[in-house]
């Protein structure tokens, strides 16, 4: 794609992989490309790449860009069942808290029966203490069955001093780093997101380093991926935030306002959705407006925001009878396959201005609580599922009070959790009247999720990269250095 590279002799040249929107606005909006070239060369392989909708995106960075490799899936037998059963073995020996309220509440359902009937082996191979054995035999295997050619016979040419995966729990990346494994190329996994390392299927292929945001993050890792240990974990902060601290992406009140069809003058509340993969959380949404449209919260006015990976335009039609006091956002181009999927500049305006202006945020258990802390606005946080007749309602109280990344937030006395829709009206109303509740506590949310909270974490990640190739090449030229002087005896 384009070609905007520094001068690059003598350089070591670093790939970053990004398949997802939630990174590639890390690093297109922070000073990670900036920093990083400074010592390097960049090249990215994005999954965005190929969507004519963000190429130019990409063409305005200061890197070089490609599509990212084809990738084939593992085959169902051996490879997909021995994960399964990998993952079976760990649960059972570590008992994330996180990982087995989803399986008691939600995958079980889902799973077929061949794949149900590897949690009484899982169990057993738990109780003799083998998932390392396990996991480390499973490595092996998964290495040896190619995934994606082009990105072997890519990397044979280019040889990266080191690949960035930022999407280690992904079904994409992970192919890229066992091509780069089988060439002895290094690599550093970035765990992107706070919640990643209690929730999500197991990393099986071990990296060279890792990336995480705070300290807490660093312990997580060690403790569900207890080889980390002996390896370089740089705590880098949360560098998705980055852009709220940059001037260039603010908007006055009025401005915002008026890109939105809202009036600047009226309080702003903000219901922002999660996924709907396990929770309908839109009918919180639609029961908040009725009241609005009827007046309950006075004069007031509702922007409902989807969550930009599952946006697909489904909603516009559930929405559209509340009249102008009720606005819903369209974060994502429905028609773009998820992965394919980006963010321009206009698109983070308005992500950054809806949360800088908000006056009340609602939201269940997201990372949009962050979002609000971070701009020390008033959280609401549903402790009850919206969805008529609460079906997951066990599920809302394992995720608030249990599970491993939300419960220190739910609990912190820095938002309001509410168990019904009065109780959210009383919280929304409260909060407008006194939007200065709470206020300590949302800046521990802040600093507990993220970090770091001055906007450099683009530039900390980008050192850090730039720290852990320098190490790499100086152990290389020690250890080229023994082999000439034995040699030379």
């Amino acid at each position: 794609m384009n070609l905007n590279l520094p001068d690059v002799k003598d350089k070591p040249e670093v790939m970053i992989l990004s398949s997802s929107l939630l990174t590639d606005r890390m690093f297109l909006y922070s000073r990670f490309f900036e920093r990083l070239n400074e010592e390097c060369v960049v090249k990215v392989w994005a999954m965005s790449a190929r969507t004519p909708r963000f190429q130019q995106v990409w063409r305005d960075s200061p890197v070089c860009v490609e599509e990212f490799p084809a990738v084939r899936p593992f085959k169902e037998i051996p490879h997909n069942y021995l994960r399964r059963l990998n993952e079976f073995v760990w649960d059972y020996r570590q008992q994330p808290p996180s990982r087995l309220s989803m399986m008691r509440h939600v995958r079980s359902a889902r799973l077929s029966s061949h794949v149900k009937a590897l949690k009484l082996p899982g169990r057993a191979l738990a109780l003799i203490h083998v998932e390392r054995l396990l996991e480390d035999s499973l490595e092996k295997l998964l290495l040896a069955y190619p995934r994606s050619q082009s990105a072997h016979e890519r990397l044979q040419t280019i040889r990266p001093s080191v690949i960035v995966t930022t999407g280690p729990f992904q079904f994409e990346q992970p192919a890229i780093t066992a091509e780069a494994k089988k060439l002895d190329i290094r690599t550093l996994a970035l765990i992107p997101s706070w919640d990643n390392l209690s929730t999500k299927n197991r990393m099986v292929f071990k990296h060279d380093g890792y990336l995480v945001w705070t300290e807490q993050s660093k312990r997580e890792l060690h403790q569900f991926y207890p080889h980390t240990i002996n390896r370089p974990i740089y705590v880098v902060g949360a560098l998705q935030f980055d852009a709220f601290f940059q001037p260039r992406f603010r908007q006055t009140r009025e401005e915002y306002c008026a890109s939105q069809g809202l009036d600047p003058s009226l309080p702003i509340i903000v219901y922002a959705l999660g996924s709907p993969n396990f929770l309908q959380e839109h009918h919180g949404a639609l029961a908040l407006a009725a009241r609005i449209t009827a007046g309950d919260l006075g004069d007031v006015q509702l922007v409902v925001r989807p969550h930009p990976i599952h946006d697909r335009g489904q909603m516009r039609s559930l929405f559209s009878s509340f009249g102008p006091r009720v606005i819903l956002q369209q974060t994502s181009e429905g028609e773009i396959a998820l992965n394919a999927r980006s963010q321009d500049i206009e698109q983070v305006k308005e992500w950054v201005n809806t949360f800088r202006h908000a006056n009340v945020v609602i939201n269940l258990s997201s990372t949009v609580t962050v979002d609000a802390a971070i701009f020390d606005r008033p959280v609401v946080n549903l402790d009850f599922d919206p969805e008529p007749g609460n079906p997951n309602q066990a599920l809302v109280n394992d995720v608030n009070h249990l599970w491993t990344h939300f419960k220190p937030v739910a609990e912190s006395g820095g938002v309001w959790l509410v168990n019904n829709l009065d109780e959210m009206v009383t919280a929304v109303k409260t909060y407008l009247d006194h939007p200065e509740l709470h206020q300590e506590k949302r800046r521990w949310i802040a600093e507990y999720v993220c970090g770091y909270l001055d906007g450099r974490c683009g530039e900390r990640m980008a050192e850090a990269l730039i720290d852990f190739v320098q190490k790499q090449g100086q152990k290389a030229n020690r250890h080229n250095g023994k082999r000439r002087s034995g040699a030379s005896n």
